[in-house]
């Protein structure tokens, strides 16, 4: 029996606002309409809004989503053994995040002093080296990355990861305030993160710098990674690191 749009809503948790904005997308068409003209949901339209949810928790942009269920090969059983290794990884993060957070609580309850390399544990700097070695790995930019972290101890990475942080809390702070990417203080945190990767791993130039922005948004591990600090902060991101790169070329 197909559904309205408010029954829908109602059963996916979702706002009829979601549901029109998809539709508006062409990324949910209600493939039925009623005598009197309504939108009606069939079960294969569930099915495929119950896709777009799933891609939208694992940090998917949903232009990207409409690609892949667009594609004419879109095979659905394959798709979700895909989010479920997703998942999986993310699981399997968390943990070791929880079982640091675990450790830390506990050496404050029993007053011990953990030592630096239990402090860090958990933390994987060098999560997508495996990627990053395929895309770049012929580059005189990974080498050069390569000679410098290989001297890097725990304290650099924490130094590392604090200014990282320090760059992406500030744009998190912008998009929650609604300020645009295109501002001269969001552009000043792009061009900061940019000397960041000049200053711990190799010369990076603003078009290379825009192009990393553009893998932000378009490789879903790092969507759902820059988007767990805040929803949108890998396009907000994005954005921000094309408006700085124009500005330094002009």
């Amino acid at each position: 029996m197909a559904l309205t749009v408010s029954q829908v809503a109602r059963l996916a948790k979702i706002s009829v606002r979601t549901l029109h904005h998809y539709d508006a997308l062409e990324l949910l068409c209600p493939s039925e309409r009623s005598d009197a003209g309504y939108r009606l949901y069939s079960q294969a339209d569930l099915r495929r809004l119950q896709q777009v949810l799933f891609f939208r928790e694992l940090g998917f942009p949903l232009e990207e989503i409409r690609r892949i269920l667009g594609n004419p090969d879109f095979d659905l059983r394959a798709a979700l053994l895909m989010q479920r290794r997703l998942l999986d990884e993310r699981a399997e993060r968390l943990d070791a995040l929880r079982h640091a957070v675990d450790a830390a609580l506990a050496s404050i309850d029993q007053g011990t002093q953990m030592s630096g390399e239990e402090m860090f544990e958990g933390f994987e700097p060098a999560r997508y080296e495996d990627e990053v070695k395929e895309r770049w790995g012929d580059t005189e930019a990974y080498r050069e990355s390569k000679r410098r972290t290989a001297k890097y101890k725990k304290d650099d990475w924490r130094r590392i990861k604090e200014e990282a942080d320090g760059v992406f809390d500030g744009l998190s702070r912008l998009l929650e305030a609604g300020r645009a990417p295109t501002e001269r203080e969001a552009m000043d945190l792009a061009e900061a993160h940019r000397q960041h990767l000049i200053r711990w791993f190799y010369p990076c130039t603003p078009d290379f710098h825009r192009a990393l922005g553009e893998m932000y948004v378009s490789d879903a591990r790092f969507t759902e990674n820059i988007d767990s600090k805040r929803p949108g902060l890998a396009l907000f991101a994005r954005d921000a690191f094309v408006a700085n790169a124009a500005r330094q070329s002009s």
